[in-house]
């Protein structure tokens, strides 16, 4: 799991809304999950990211994939986006 390249991307989303919508406009590169989001809150990413081929990270908690977002809640999803 390798959170430095989401701390560092200049683009991302944060949220499962947000994350779907980049990857069904095809602007997502990387997908960030957290293991202990509810299932059903992250399903629709994963299968969206699956249905791309798009690389699948898995996040311990949802707490450390918000701070790798820079905000101070937790985060079920996160992407890094292209450019």
């Amino acid at each position: 799991m390798n959170l430095e390249r989401l701390k560092a991307a200049h683009k991302k989303t944060i949220g499962t809304k947000q994350t779907v919508k980049a990857i069904a406009k095809g602007r997502a590169r990387v997908v960030y999950v957290a293991r202990d989001a509810e299932e059903h809150v992250i399903r629709g990413v994963i299968e969206a990211a699956r249905e791309k081929g798009l690389e699948i990270q898995e996040v311990e908690s949802m707490v450390a994939l918000g701070k790798a977002c820079g905000i101070e809640v937790g985060a079920a999803a996160a992407a890094i986006l292209e450019g």
